[in-house]
């Protein structure tokens, strides 16, 4: 699957999530393409996240990051390997 097909489907698969809501745009920082997700508590948009690791055509390497609203730049926080075990 091409890389802009499945930056769509994950950006679909995350608009269906009621669990945690979309905060902006995915997109492109350091080579590897970002989405935000929030208002949930981290068990739940870390489950989220790794429910986006399993759609077809994702390549393998997914990982979230856990930061805050404080962090100084995109990418600095916990980093979780995914799909979750």
């Amino acid at each position: 699957m091409p890389l802009e097909e499945a930056q769509d489907a994950v950006e679909d698969f995350l608009a269906e999530q009621e669990a945690a809501e979309v905060y902006d745009d995915g997109e492109e920082c350091d080579g590897v393409y970002v989405f935000f997700i929030t208002g949930a508590a981290e068990k739940v948009l870390l489950a989220v996240a790794s429910g986006t690791a399993g759609l077809p055509g994702i390549p393998s390497g997914v990982f979230a990051m856990v930061t805050n609203d404080e962090a100084e730049e995109i990418g600095l926080g916990r980093r979780v390997e995914l799909p979750l075990g």
